[in-house]
Formats: C-alpha cells, sequence, structure tokens
C-alpha cells in the first residue's frame, strides 16, 4: 500500500464522504463502486495503523510515569 500523504482527521472525513456517496446515490455503477471501497480499504489500513502508532506511544509515555 503507498503511503497516504494526509492526517487521521482528514482520512475520516474522506471516509465519511465515500460512505454518504454510497448511501445517497442508489444508482452508482460498479465500476465507481469498486473504486470507492477500493480507497476505503486503503483509508481504513491508514487509521488503524495511526491508531495503533498512537496507543503504542501512549503506553511507552505512561510506562514513563510509573
Amino acid at each position: 500500500m503507498a503511503k497516504l500523504k494526509i492526517t487521521y482527521t482528514e482520512a475520516v472525513a474522506e471516509l465519511e464522504t465515500i460512505l454518504a456517496d454510497l448511501e445517497n446515490n442508489p444508482e452508482v455503477n460498479m465500476d465507481l463502486i469498486s473504486s470507492k471501497v477500493k480507497r476505503a480499504a486503503e483509508l481504513i489500513e491508514f487509521c488503524k495503523k495511526q491508531l495503533h502508532e498512537l496507543d503504542e506511544e501512549l503506553d511507552k509515555m505512561l510506562e514513563a510515569l510509573d
């Protein structure tokens, strides 16, 4: 997966836009659905990675406080 050059907040906003597009447009063609789902998968993977890295960073901070 190519590294995304966006923030977590931007990724979540884009995911929300993709979801709204798919929910509000019942006539979306299959090619468009496919590309939107692929983009959503990339964004979800990016967000999961960001959350995992944040969790590790917070764990290290908490350990340092003990």
